[in-house]
């Protein structure tokens, strides 16, 4: 027996579709509550002291979030290939933009506090709001378009083309996914400053984070009640074939009919916890915020974080990227992965260094632990930025 063949195909697929979950809400959890502090540095710190603080809460632990960034594109780049094709080529322009200003984040962090200069560090404490908003916003947007659909078609050669542009990115709905997306890392993020910070900093992150708590729900619910009413879903309507080859142009699709993304949490009950986990852990987040339960807080804005997430998921199944333009093209879970054996060979590579991972993740959290020490920066001691 081939060894692959220990697991079926379809198996496999569903395997990958969740772990790629699994990675994407890994990065939202982590590097989120990373952007959310850059997006509040403006708001919650006012002296060069205190900017430094909140700088210095993140500062040791950003690499090593971005790290699920990197295998989440990894994984799609191995695991999803018609996926990679079409959303870095038809989100070209909103990647790069979102790439650049993460990469103004560690140039930020580097050379902010090599000059004792107001005008210098300014700069720099803008890159860092760049990079911590900018993102933000590009990342939910893309999401608002996925969950509408993407105007790209496929050849019978299977050659892809994409057919939008960039402005068409910046619809109505998908600006408010991005309003959603940002709304909630800053929740994220304030939770993390409060957890991480006292003084004055920690009680302007406490209303900030109370206020976009509030903001995460409304804008959420919003975007949900637009979703089943005014948005287009997509549906399978041939035989569904799970084992079959990953040419997507072999099922038919209607589209077009309003709704349609809530039909799995109406045939799978269970689903509904994760739309529920994305307001309930708002709540929470804004009733511990406001009581001043900063682990409480904390863990709320994360389940809220990976709730909203994995609602967009748990709606669109199997579909991973619907077509706008050519239904039929629409990317599934069963017609767009890679081979039986690549998901097999990599299944083995990421159940053994995904642990590893996680663990020295962990560690490193561990002994990077408490709240940063405003004298000790001013000492110059224990802190690098």
């Amino acid at each position: 027996m081939v060894l692959h063949m220990l697991l079926d195909y379809d198996t496999l697929r569903v395997i990958w579709w969740a772990l790629l979950g699994v990675l994407l809400v890994a990065f939202a959890v982590t590097d989120g509550f990373d952007l959310g502090t850059g997006t509040l540095l403006p708001f919650v710190a006012k002296t060069d002291l205190e900017r430094r603080v909140v700088i210095n809460t993140v500062g040791p632990v950003w690499e090593g979030n971005q790290v699920w960034l990197v295998l989440g594109a990894g994984a799609i780049f191995a695991a999803w290939p018609q996926l990679y094709a079409v959303a870095f080529s038809g989100f070209y322009l909103a990647m790069a933009a979102a790439l650049l200003a993460l990469i103004l984040r560690p140039v930020a962090f580097k050379y902010r506090s090599k000059r004792d200069s107001t005008r210098w560090r300014a700069v720099w404490d803008a890159a860092l709001f760049i990079g911590g908003f900018v993102p933000a916003l590009i990342f939910g947007v893309a999401m608002g378009n996925v969950l509408q659909g993407v105007p790209f078609r496929i050849a019978p050669d299977m050659q892809i083309y994409y057919e939008g542009g960039f402005l068409g990115l910046l619809n109505p709905f998908a600006l408010l996914c991005g309003l959603v997306s940002v709304a909630m890392l800053v929740m994220h993020g304030a939770a993390w400053l409060v957890l991480k910070t006292d003084g004055l900093v920690a009680s302007r992150a406490r209303i900030w984070g109370i206020r976009a708590a509030l903001a995460t729900v409304v804008l959420y619910a919003v975007a949900g009640v637009l979703l089943w009413n005014v948005v287009d879903g997509y549906r399978i309507t041939s035989a569904l074939v799970t084992t079959g080859p990953s040419n997507p142009l072999f099922k038919t699709v209607q589209s077009g009919v309003a709704g349609t993304w809530f039909a799995n949490y109406a045939a799978h009950p269970w689903t509904q916890l994760a739309p529920g986990a994305g307001i309930a852990g708002a709540l929470l987040a804004w009733l511990a915020l406001a009581r001043r339960k900063e682990g409480v807080a904390m863990l709320a804005s994360s389940l809220s974080v990976a709730g909203i997430v994995l609602s967009v998921g748990a709606s669109m199944f199997p579909f991973i990227l619907p077509s706008s333009i050519q239904p039929q093209a629409s990317l599934t879970a069963w017609d767009s992965s890679s081979s039986h054996l690549t998901l097999f060979v990599m299944l083995v590579c990421a159940s053994i260094f995904l642990p590893l991972i996680v663990l020295y993740t962990s560690w490193v959290y561990k002994v990077l632990w408490g709240k940063v020490n405003p004298a000790e920066i001013r000492d110059g001691k224990g802190h690098a930025y």
